[in-house]
């Protein structure tokens, strides 16, 4: 299967690389970026790979089977348009959109195009893939623990990258908990509520940071999200699923202890790229086997994707109207 990737930043890139070492059934043979220098220097590690400018070049190139989107995520919707109408499989970096109108013109455009056929736009919520959040979810669903009542989602960052805003962490990161929530609880979430201290912190870049979330989901359960991208320590995620009568944690993953001076450390990762690695691996994996067996992989869906955009706008509405529940559009 020949890969085009959108988008060479630090998430391109490392789907370009995974994919050219670490995935079976794949080659890269196309990225496009406008900064064309920036592409060149990752096709550089790709033989036969070349380097576009223009994203539409790259979705209409005859050597393009599938398309990876990694761009900013303003361009995801517009882009991912763009490969339905070229009948292209696409798998589309979170979000997709930060519209829910745009989002819905995707799901339309995506059903008028395949219909009950095999889905051509899957969206990139790797969590589910995760071997924690695999284990912890497998745990919950057995039973053994009774049924499900809440999860609390923690995500914690070294810090935020430039430009960010309260809405826009909304949309790119909490969107993850927005997917993992309801995928853990096998229920969608319902109502919103935005909660963050008065002042911007002195350490966010002008964002009121860390911000906490209340989830309701349909089963009638109260979760929360904790969003704290500039903690400065590490890079630290976590997630407890409370049930009638256990409760289901994920522990971070930590591969070395040092004993030294009467401690005992652990190192902690800078970003997402050790800590998701596998989960990544794992999920383009499942794409390409998926798309060279002419089947539909068993990752989440464009109306997954759009479902988290249902949210996130309801979060941002909270956030804007002083932290009071918001009904998410549609539920």
């Amino acid at each position: 299967m020949r890969i085009g990737i959108i988008g060479t930043g630090v998430m391109g890139a490392f789907h370009a690389r995974l994919l050219h070492e670490q995935v079976s059934g794949a080659t890269v043979t196309a990225v496009a970026d406008p900064d064309v220098e920036r592409a060149g220097a990752v096709v550089a590690a790709i033989p036969g790979a070349v380097a576009l400018s223009d994203p539409l070049e790259l979705i209409q190139h005859p050597e393009v089977d599938a398309v990876l989107i990694a761009s900013p995520d303003v361009l995801h919707a517009e882009q991912t348009l763009a490969c339905i109408a070229a009948g292209k499989p696409t798998l589309c970096e979170k979000p997709l959109s930060y519209s829910v109108e745009e989002a819905e013109r995707v799901i339309v455009a995506h059903r008028e195009s395949v219909g009950d056929g095999v889905p051509l736009v899957h969206q990139g919520f790797m969590r589910r893939f995760d071997p924690g959040y695999v284990e912890q979810k497998r745990a919950v669903d057995s039973g053994a623990h009774g049924r499900p009542v809440m999860v609390h989602s923690v995500g914690r960052g070294v810090t935020t990258g430039p430009g960010a805003t309260d809405e826009t962490v909304i949309f790119n990161s909490a969107i993850h908990d927005f997917d993992i929530v309801p995928w853990l609880l096998g229920s969608a979430v319902t109502e919103v509520s935005w909660h963050a201290p008065e002042t911007p912190s002195s350490t966010g870049g002008g964002l009121r940071d860390p911000f906490f979330l209340l989830l309701r989901t349909a089963d009638g359960a109260l979760s929360t999200v904790e969003n704290y991208l500039n903690a400065r320590y590490g890079y630290d995620m976590r997630s407890e699923v409370v049930c009638e009568t256990g409760a289901v944690s994920i522990t971070e993953p930590h591969r070395v202890q040092t004993l030294s001076a009467l401690a005992a450390s652990t190192p902690m990762p800078e970003d997402f790229r050790p800590r998701y690695a596998e989960a990544y691996r794992l999920e383009l994996q499942e794409w390409v086997s998926a798309m060279n067996e002419g089947r539909a992989p068993a990752l989440a869906t464009v109306e997954d994707g759009a479902q988290a955009t249902r949210v996130a706008a309801a979060a941002a509405e909270s956030m804007r109207s002083g932290g009071r529940f918001v009904r998410v559009e549609g539920a």
